[in-house]
């Protein structure tokens, strides 16, 4: 579905309670969580939507509101004076012209980022609802993120642990990013999934790029591979899960991982096909 094929008539009201930095000074890549919160009783969202964010357009161009798409990073929360507040994360962005080779700052990545407490914002949706909790309460769950792709899957983890799901399956974590001061809600300013990692049922892989200051690709394959034979089994099974959420190159990545783990790109194809069929591969990939 295209950004400009979404419906954004119903708007909304948003505060900014918070927001800091939540990727290390030392990084490059600076990421912020924002806590908003909504004044709106009747609004409801659940955990694996996503919210659209209208930014100031670029009136040169005859564009008055930018439109873009933001997941839930936490479990919503209702206050004692019925306002909804909720988290996204956000990566201040830039992209280069293909023809003039200029650099220009994202418009709503920069937007948000620049936001301070007690500005309001433009909201719309909420929009569809990627990653389900299974119906099984034994389900296995492989979850992929790459860089803010982690943002939803922070959300789903805290909601399957400290939820009343009666979730009790396993949870592997895989997540991707250049080099440790890009891993988010896994580093030093916040670990969140910290306060899980003594559960027996959850684990959370890092998968890193071997040559940062390269700027190598993430090294998904020494990632998946250290659990390859774990990882096919459980693919095999008929309550397995798998949720992707990042960049859309990660889907290539995955395919030629998984292939090798599989033994062929063809064994691979077949076994993709049958979670796809059945609902149990899941993409969210931008």
């Amino acid at each position: 579905m295209r950004l400009q094929d979404y419906d954004t008539q119903t708007q909304f009201q948003a505060k900014v309670v918070a927001t800091k930095r939540i990727s290390p000074a030392e990084s490059p890549d600076e990421v912020r969580e924002l806590v908003l919160d909504v004044d709106r009783g009747d609004f409801v969202i659940e955990v694996g939507q996503s919210l659209g964010v209208l930014a100031p357009g670029q009136s040169e161009f005859g564009q008055e509101k930018h439109f873009r798409l933001y997941s839930v990073a936490d479990v919503p929360e209702r206050l004692d004076g019925g306002q909804l507040r909720l988290r996204v994360c956000v990566k201040r962005c830039s992209y280069i012209d293909a023809y003039s080779g200029e650099e220009y700052p994202g418009i709503a990545s920069n937007y948000l980022c620049d936001l301070r407490e007690s500005d309001t914002l433009i909201l719309t949706g909420p929009y569809g609802l990627a990653f389900e909790v299974p119906a099984e309460p034994k389900a296995n769950l492989i979850l992929i993120g790459m860089g803010t792709g982690i943002a939803p899957f922070r959300a789903f983890v805290n909601h399957l642990y400290r939820g009343d799901t009666g979730f009790q399956g396993r949870v592997f974590l895989f997540h991707g990013a250049r080099s440790g001061l890009d891993l988010l809600y896994m580093n030093e300013e916040s670990d969140d999934f910290a306060q899980y990692y003594d559960n027996s049922t959850f684990q959370a892989i890092r998968a890193l790029s071997s040559r940062p200051s390269w700027s190598q690709r993430i090294d998904w394959a020494a990632a998946l591979e250290s659990r390859g034979e774990e990882l096919w089994n459980m693919l095999g099974e008929s309550d397995t899960y798998v949720y992707v959420a990042g960049l859309e190159i990660i889907r290539d990545e995955l395919d030629k991982v998984f292939g090798k783990i599989a033994g062929s790109p063809e064994k691979w194809a077949r076994r993709k096909a049958e979670l796809e069929a059945g609902r149990r591969w899941i993409e969210l990939v931008y």
